[in-house]
């Protein structure tokens, strides 16, 4: 038995479970390749941290690359240093729903990390469901990793900086290990947690209104199934804020400047309707601009909060938020932990499948706003693949609130550079390579150079929109081109609801493949 800190003992208020206090080198022993491990965790915060790393110590100082291989089922994406450095050493088989990192993106285009993308609120209930464990005999998975920030009299679990799948991971799991970090203040009244239930008893998500408290505060656990407690005295890893550049703040005043038109028009109210925001240097520019904008009294219910939503607290005009998780820089982190009273009565952390439940965003009508890798001139979306086939990081929550927003927006550069070319790539297509989200569920598109209101619009209306609001001058003649000779072609063959040349369509692709540019001299 390891060493009990004071630390510890304060955070963990079930006696009996400081008799299975262990390090993370002694728990090396519970764990075997092609094992099935779930870990906490959601955008990188709320991760374990201790294990994983001592398992890469482990593989590392034995040369067991490629040998102890493990099928791996987090929320959304883990720390770097945890998931990043289990793809360096080869230690993941499978991977589940959703990942950032540079090496276990390349061991998944490379065809060593079996992936499987899903929407993020659909993987907890799929999960409860049996479907990533039908092939095993017990059903379950192996070994679930927690981090905690305190235990419970009860021995009940409460979580970091994130819910995510945890409650779901912890319903089927058939041993559990918690890391109990105190290095980090306890998150004790900041969550919202609800259980699954299985089909055809699944009751209703009760949350009326962002605020609803619907749950209990820790998640409940049953202790028999608990291993190891392990301290943890490492942070969540998050890098630095990013920043919006021109591009960016460009896409951010053309999409304030559309809500303000909406609010004038009577569609939405003075207030906005619930905020959901994706990741990335776009989303911190809209909630930047929207804390120095005119509305007041703005909720959020989104996935994933970042710096600028404490810009927005502290603005005055943000009156409560929802999510699964704070992804805050450890900057932001540092504020955070220092205004706590400020923010804590204004906050719910949520599980993934609440934040994400398709039923309370068409409900709330919130208005969604997420970043593609690109989109067509019909309005369809490609969120995933870089040329129909480069895994990026995967769906993640997109597709929930995009699909049952109550406007489902867009937003993206209207090129990117390439390597030979500083706008090499279009991000407005003729046709998606790859397609996440749909024409029939989509309504606004912005890029730097104007917005696309695409509601109510025929097909070849929007294309004609996109075209001329979005698309970048460099393209924006070669897309009409393509527009035109494509509906000639269709009228005449009686097929012009939806014209293309299905032989040209990917022609700017495969450009970009062969010669580092999407800019073709002709179709």
């Amino acid at each position: 038995m390891a060493t009990v800190s004071a630390a510890l003992k304060s955070r963990v208020r079930r006696p009996a479970l400081l008799k299975k206090v262990m390090t993370a080198e002694d728990t090396l022993k519970f764990f075997e390749p092609g094992q099935y491990l779930g870990w906490s965790g959601f955008t990188g915060v709320g991760y374990p941290k201790m294990i994983p790393i001592a398992m890469a110590e482990h593989v590392e100082k034995n040369n067991l690359q490629g040998k102890w291989k493990f099928n791996l089922f987090v929320g959304a994406s883990s720390g770097a240093e945890c998931e990043d450095r289990w793809a360096a050493n080869d230690m993941i088989d499978r991977r589940y729903p959703h990942q950032v990192g540079r090496n276990i993106k390349k061991g998944i285009n490379a065809g060593r990390i079996r992936f499987a993308d899903k929407h993020l609120s659909m993987f907890p209930q799929d999960l409860v469901y049996g479907f990533y464990t039908k092939d095993k005999p017990n059903k379950k998975l192996d070994v679930v990793i927690i981090e905690a920030t305190a235990i419970t009299e009860d021995g009940h679990i409460v979580p970091g900086a994130s819910v995510g799948a945890t409650p779901e991971l912890i319903q089927m799991a058939d041993k559990i290990i918690i890391e109990v970090n105190t290095r980090i203040p306890s998150f004790e009244g900041l969550h919202d947690i609800t259980m699954c239930d299985l089909p055809p008893y699944r009751k209703p998500y009760l949350v009326m209104s962002t605020e609803d408290r619907i749950g209990s505060q820790a998640i409940p656990i049953d202790t028999d199934k608990i291993l190891a407690v392990v301290e943890s005295n490492r942070p969540d890893c998050t890098g630095p804020n990013t920043p919006g550049d021109e591009k960016a703040n460009a896409i951010a005043n053309n999409l304030v400047e559309f809500l303000e038109h909406e609010v004038k028009m009577g569609r939405l109210p003075e207030t906005l309707l619930p905020l959901q925001s994706g990741i990335g240097n776009i989303a911190n520019a809209v909630i930047g601009n929207l804390a120095k904008s005119n509305f007041k009294d703005v909720t959020v219910f989104t996935e994933v909060l970042q710096d600028t939503f404490l810009e927005f607290f502290d603005s005055g005009k943000l009156k409560f938020a929802s999510a699964t998780s704070i992804r805050f820089s450890p900057d932001g982190f540092d504020h955070f932990y220092k205004n706590w009273e400020s923010y804590k009565d204004r906050l719910l952390l949520r599980s993934q499948q609440v934040s994400n439940s398709p039923e309370i965003i068409r409900r709330l009508g919130c208005i969604a706003m997420n970043t593609p890798v690109e989109f067509d001139i019909y309005g369809h979306a490609n969120s995933t693949l870089v040329c129909g086939s480069g895994m990026l990081n995967g769906l993640g929550g997109s597709g929930d609130f995009l699909r049952n927003s109550k406007l489902s927006i867009m937003h993206t550069p209207s090129t990117r550079p390439s390597k030979t070319d500083p706008n090499g790539i279009t991000c407005v297509v003729p046709m998606s390579t790859h397609v996440d989200q749909t024409e029939h569920d989509l309504d606004v598109y912005v890029t730097e150079q104007g917005l696309a209101d695409l509601r109510g619009l025929c097909p070849r209306d929007r294309a004609q929109v996109v075209i001329d609001k979005c698309a970048h001058p460099d393209y924006r003649p070669l897309l009409q081109d393509y527009l035109d000779q494509a509906t000639k072609q269709c009228l005449a063959r009686g097929m012009g609801h939806e014209p293309h040349m299905l032989d040209k369509v990917f022609k700017m692709h495969t450009n970009l493949l062969e010669n580092g540019t999407m800019k073709i001299d002709s179709w």
